[in-house]
């Protein structure tokens, strides 16, 4: 378990110090905005989205380590793939962060099953989901923006 541990300050560290795809897209064709007033978390969420497959997605904001962290990873995870894989991946990522006993084995989702570990700290929680629920929105709804409220 501490092995787990490790890894899981390792990858939130490295993905808040370097976050992959932080950057504005100018020919994003759907942007949304996500707040989590409860830390602070605020994100836009910009996704590139042709022929119902995520060509590109990318992010900017500010927050905690965990919610850039998991935003970073998010455009990692879902980059290449159908909408219809994404919208597995966000109600997978959903069902690790919030169920006591989640149906999604961590293992099967490569780094971002390291994420369960947010589970343990339920004032993190919406830090976490954040940006997986402003990709919902951004792929579900004509809305621009979404809270954790």
């Amino acid at each position: 378990m501490n092995e787990m541990s490790d890894l899981y300050q390792e990858l939130i560290l490295d993905h808040k110090r370097h976050p992959r795809n932080f950057r504005e897209m100018p020919d994003a064709t759907r942007a949304v905005d996500g707040h989590n007033p409860l830390c602070g978390d605020q994100l836009r969420l910009f996704v590139k989205v042709s022929d119902r497959r995520v060509e590109d997605v990318s992010f900017v904001g500010v927050g905690c380590a965990i919610s850039m962290a998991s935003a970073s990873m998010l455009t990692e995870a879902v980059k290449g793939k159908t909408v219809e894989e994404a919208e597995r991946l966000f109600a997978d990522m959903h069902d690790l962060l919030t169920s006591a006993h989640p149906r999604t084995d961590p293992a099967a989702l490569g780094n971002l099953g390291v994420l369960a570990g947010v589970h343990e700290y339920p004032m993190r929680v919406k830090c976490a989901t954040l940006s997986w629920h402003t990709l919902d929105t951004a792929l579900n709804t004509e809305e621009d923006s979404v809270t954790t409220e």
